[in-house]
């Protein structure tokens, strides 16, 4: 029986990190007026609170094209950062604060939040992390779960284009994305599971809210999954970029790989599915090494330079991206490889500084000032 093709609607969340512009850590205890103020001048949008009081998670609506959501999350990175800086703080679209301590942070106060924190003690106090998920609206459950199956092939290159956490508590940590090892800890994350229909993954939930461990779908925190809420494929391992245009290519990337999947489908072909740990591997050099790595070819089998394998998405995508209407921004992708992802400027910043003589705390503090900086650029053009 054929599919009807997927609209491919997108919409994007993105976690910001709430900074004390005198200081330059994290707000401890924002005030609440920050989010209430947000609702109110950003109604098409959702903004709302995260775990940790230091947190803001925003959503575009419903988007076309790129272009809207260009137009979105201009408007949402604008406003919030407006409505922050009444309140001395600034808003930080990157995945882990350079030199912040758990330690000293709350988790919001909220059901959902105060279950979370109970269930998951010191695993979940530690999650100062903030993510960027794309949706991508696949309408048929079945398709759905078929193109999951295939698109978890190319989560670890979306993952090493957006590394923006290659610090922890002060400290280098020597991985380009620390944000995918902190959230490793939590249960249900990592690679989704594979599933033959969506009715095994109904099965496979329905199992676990039965025994109690669950209450919803929304509690698996795979890298990619069917949403709990919408009618969309949700990726969620992209750290946060602080560049818009860099948040806009992850997003338009992913969308083109499942309509490219959905045509080989189409076709009656179809991406090889490969063993699981050999994602796993890929995953972890992207998380290691970002756009510098060297991601394994299976087919060869042998590792090859991320740029090359960009250039050969960016070529099996070329139809779709000019169906979507974004080509500009699959295209950037070499921009990034070329000057580096957000993690290899924040550590060129901060060696540069310590190199001319700052303290490690004037060089962090220096890092936050750029990540502020990128995190509004270009929202006026």
């Amino acid at each position: 029986m054929s599919i009807k093709e997927p609209t491919f609607t997108i919409g994007i969340e993105e976690e910001y990190l709430l900074v004390d512009l005198e200081t330059r850590d994290l707000a401890i205890e924002p005030s609440e007026d920050i989010l209430a103020e947000c609702e109110k001048r950003l109604p098409k949008h959702l903004v709302t609170p995260e775990f940790l009081r230091s947190q803001l998670e925003v959503g575009t609506c419903i988007c076309s094209n790129i272009s809207e959501a260009r137009d979105a999350l201009k408007e949402l990175r604008g406003t919030t950062a407006e409505v922050a800086k009444k309140h001395g703080l600034g808003v930080m679209a990157a995945s882990i604060h350079p030199f912040a301590d758990w330690h000293q942070l709350k988790h919001t106060p909220k059901e959902r939040y105060d279950t979370i924190a109970r269930d998951l003690q010191a695993t979940v106090r530690r999650m100062m992390i903030c993510g960027m998920h794309v949706h991508c609206a696949i309408e048929d459950p079945e398709l759905r779960i078929d193109l999951m199956n295939q698109a978890s092939y190319f989560l670890p290159h979306l993952l090493a284009l957006s590394s923006s956490s290659p610090f922890w508590r002060g400290e280098e940590s020597g991985l380009k994305s620390y944000r995918v090892t902190v959230f490793d800890a939590l249960p249900r994350t990592g690679l989704p599971d594979r599933f033959e229909s969506f009715g095994e993954y109904t099965r496979l939930v329905d199992t676990l809210v039965e025994a109690g461990t669950i209450e919803d779908g929304t509690k698996l925190w795979w890298d990619m999954r069917p949403s709990a809420k919408f009618p969309t494929l949700e990726m969620r391992l992209a750290d946060v970029c602080p560049l818009l245009e860099d948040a806009l290519t992850v997003a338009a990337l992913y969308s083109c790989i499942l309509r490219m999947l959905y045509r080989l489908r189409r076709n009656n072909q179809r991406w090889r599915i490969y063993p699981q740990t050999l994602v796993e591997e890929n995953r972890w050099i992207a998380q290691r090494f970002g756009v510098e790595g060297k991601l394994i070819d299976f087919g060869i089998p042998a590792p090859v330079p991320l740029a090359d394998l960009i250039e050969e998405i960016i070529e099996l995508t070329a139809e779709d991206a000019a169906a979507l209407g974004c080509e500009a921004e699959v295209q950037h992708a070499r921009e990034i490889i070329r000057r580096g992802s957000s993690a290899d400027r924040q550590i060129a910043c901060y060696r540069a500084a310590v190199a001319a003589g700052d303290s490690k705390e004037a060089a962090l503090i220096k890092v936050v000032d750029q990540v502020l900086n990128e995190t509004v650029s270009g929202i006026d053009s």
